[in-house]
């Protein structure tokens, strides 16, 4: 039984399953309000699926990039969980459970995410051989780079507004493939399948030293008690 946590956005997931069996997903518009409303969500969906704390025998978090102070609730408290019940933790990034849904398409699939001032973080993902792999890691980009960049008929996804939609087709035509937006959704369930297959195998984390992937610094200014970024928070 392994529990499934997701604060990277506005939009927050958690989920609970039991091996590739998905007992419970929740999937809710939190805004900024992650510190406030993850914890009873989670107590309700481990009440709904019958599971108490103690049944959890690993966590996963999403790790980002995403919202600075979103990252910061989900896996601090992934951590915290972990330790108390001392059971292994595994990070998987945001983009890569974004683009995960589509890895049958055997297609080369670029996720985004929203990263602010007209710009956004992408990723590359293509299952090869059988082989579910990243073949270009997080960065930040503008939507008419990626047009630019992009050769072959590729997926898009993630969290693409109408005007990215619109300049990926008018620019790339077919090769913009563009799911539904039911089909976009960023599902916690898909993260707790991913996370799964490294707990199974025994590629897990450092608790201690698990970072969130931050592309960029947070918008506000640190303050002066607060403890320095390190290499991994930049």
């Amino acid at each position: 039984m392994h529990l499934a946590i997701d604060t990277s956005t506005d939009t927050a997931g958690i989920a609970i399953a039991d091996e590739l069996n998905i007992l419970a997903e929740h999937l809710w518009s939190c805004g900024q309000n992650h510190s406030v409303e993850l914890m009873p969500r989670m107590t309700q969906l481990l009440e709904n699926a019958r599971v108490k704390f103690e049944d959890i025998k690993g966590i996963v978090v999403a790790i980002g990039p995403g919202s600075f102070n979103g990252l910061r609730v989900g896996v601090s408290t992934a951590k915290g969980i972990a330790f108390s019940l001392d059971v292994p933790i595994v990070g998987i990034g945001t983009l890569e459970m974004s683009a995960y849904p589509h890895s049958y398409t055997k297609l080369p699939i670029c996720p985004v995410i929203n990263a602010g001032r007209s710009e956004v973080a992408a990723a590359l993902f293509q299952q090869i051989d059988g082989i579910w792999q990243k073949t270009k890691a997080e960065y930040i980009t503008t939507i008419a780079k990626l047009c630019r960049e992009t050769e072959t008929r590729t997926i898009f996804c993630g969290e693409l507004t109408q005007s990215a939609i619109d300049e990926l087709t008018q620019e790339l035509g077919e090769k913009a493939v563009i799911p539904p937006p039911s089909a976009r959704l960023r599902r916690c369930g898909f993260l707790a399948e991913l996370g799964y297959i490294k707990l199974k195998t025994g590629t897990c984390d450092n608790a201690a030293a698990l970072q969130p992937i931050y592309l960029k610094k947070p918008p506000i200014t640190q303050h002066k008690n607060m403890a320095p970024l390190t290499a991994d928070e930049m």
